[in-house]
């Protein structure tokens, strides 16, 4: 019997990518290939590459290059590279890196397998020209739905796997297999980008917004749920136009308590909200529904008007701090947190100054900040009044030293709630480590408990907040509560 082709999955980049590599995996084990976490284990070598700003762009390439080198000292024979910045560049990432053995496209992943069969033998598959995505589908939302299957959408993939790889029982398996055996994971709600936001490129390689519909969504979390996984993050470009092209705007307000139903969810997180989109109805599911989060991941980008209009965007400090008295009336303790560009072209001290106004009054959990940096096909790249590049440097400098300030300031406010905690680690060195509801992975802190006799990965626990380590949060396991009871005992 010939030996297993064996292939490693190395992702970068948003939890988006993290869903699409989940279902290349998919693809690839329904096909034979057997997948390894190492790199140095693999036959090939799989970058699902970053393409985003700059410097994703270079760890990008930089796994790409590390990859490479294992080739000629183990077992790793081909590298290529997939994803946002494969698709964004082909064969102009192709020739800048001969070191990828192949740079495939979304339009590839259906045939992921035979693609690295091909390359591993030692043929080539032509990269790609790259093309403006959005000419995909129809201009109008309505239309889309009806040439979503002549169209490659990474993370939509078909709701059944081959036999031999769906559970013998239970939920319809989806075209995933998941990579790593943490308590959360991420769905995709929609792809795709209807806004215009003048620095930005991903509608330009991710496309125009498709939703997927309820039901791929509400089978694929109940899969999830079967191999344990207790929070659910659904993810997109843009969840608060999810349903507009399936002819409700507000689906996502009736999708959300189906959601929370399924039986083995404990928590569910909704990411990447645009303030502008932001309506009562769905403020109101998000506040008040039992197990989905009141957690407002809004993108805020800067809140000087006359910034948020060079970008193409809408709002300012006063509407942006009154929706978060909105949001804080119904829910107190609800987490927020965004991001912000500083050094936008045209962007005076006074607009710093605005922005400043907006961080001060704000009280967000976390804060993302970026310094401006010309993307090649944005609107932003071909603006006249650019700041010199130690303006941007220094105000980047003095707007993330200003958020740092802010969000262990907005951690200590916190001192003496009671939280629940999903475990997410458990080690002997660092203790028990979670997640609070305000925090979501990787990106907004974590919860260290003083005490985790009996605690296992995935368990959930009612905790008080009694100190901060800047954002982090440090808790002391309630014994008395339902959660601990359940959880001491094993």
């Amino acid at each position: 019997m010939p030996e297993r082709r064996t292939v490693a999955l190395v992702t970068l980049g948003c939890a988006r990518n993290e869903v699409d590599s989940e279902e290349l995996a998919g693809r690839l084990e329904a096909d034979g290939w057997q997948l390894v976490e190492d790199a140095s284990d693999a036959d090939v070598a799989v970058v699902n590459t970053c393409g985003f700003v700059e410097a994703a762009k270079k760890d990008s390439v930089d796994a790409l290059l590390e990859a490479n080198d294992l080739k000629g000292h183990g077992r790793t024979q081909a590298v290529v590279a997939v994803g946002c910045m494969a698709e964004r560049y082909g064969k102009e990432l192709a020739e800048a890196l001969p070191e990828a053995d192949g740079v495939l496209g979304f339009d590839d992943y259906s045939d992921i397998s035979d693609r690295l069969q091909t390359i591993l033998n030692g043929g080539i598959h032509a990269s790609h020209t790259p093309r403006d995505r959005r000419k995909l589908l129809p201009i109008s939302p309505a239309e889309r739905q009806d040439s979503a299957a002549t169209v490659a959408l990474p993370g939509h993939g078909p709701a059944d796997l081959p036999d031999g790889v769906a559970p013998a029982s239970g939920p319809r398996a989806p075209l995933r297999r998941r990579l790593d055996g943490a308590p959360v994971a991420s769905v995709k709600l929609a792809s795709g980008c209807d806004r215009r936001c003048s620095f930005c490129a991903i509608p330009s390689f991710r496309g125009s917004f498709i939703s997927r519909r309820p039901s791929d969504v509400l089978n694929e979390t109940r899969w999830l749920a079967e191999q344990g996984v207790k929070e659910i993050m659904l993810v997109s470009e843009n969840n608060t136009s999810y349903g507009k092209d399936l002819g409700d705007i507000r689906l996502l307000e009736s999708l959300l308590p189906e959601l929370a139903e399924v039986d083995g969810v404990e928590r569910v997180r909704v990411s990447y909200l645009q303030p502008a989109e932001m309506r009562p109805g769905l403020i109101d599911v998000l506040t008040s529904t039992p197990k989905v989060v009141p957690y407002f991941d809004l993108s805020f980008q800067h809140s000087a008007p006359g910034v948020l209009r060079s970008m193409r965007r809408f709002g300012d400090t006063d509407r942006f701090l009154e929706l978060l008295d909105t949001i804080r009336s119904k829910a107190p303790q609800a987490g927020v947190r965004s991001n912000f560009i500083v050094g936008f072209p045209g962007e005076s001290e006074s607009d710093l100054g605005e922005l400043e106004r907006f961080l001060n009054g704000a009280r967000l959990d976390a804060i993302g900040v970026f310094g401006y940096s010309d993307e090649e096909g944005t609107e932003a790249a071909t603006y006249e009044n650019k700041l010199p590049e130690e303006v941007v440097d220094e105000r980047l400098g003095h707007i993330s030293r200003l958020a740092e300030e802010l969000v262990s300031q907005r951690a200590e406010e916190r001192l003496g709630e009671t939280v629940h905690v999903l475990v997410e680690s458990v080690d002997d060195e660092d203790g028990v480590r979670g997640r609070a509801a305000h925090q979501a992975p990787e990106t907004d802190g974590q919860v260290l408990l003083t005490s985790g006799a009996g605690l296992r990965v995935g368990r959930m626990v009612e905790a008080k907040v009694v100190g901060t380590e800047g954002v982090d949060l440090v808790a002391e396991p309630l014994q008395g509560s339902p959660a601990w009871s359940e959880e001491a005992g094993r």
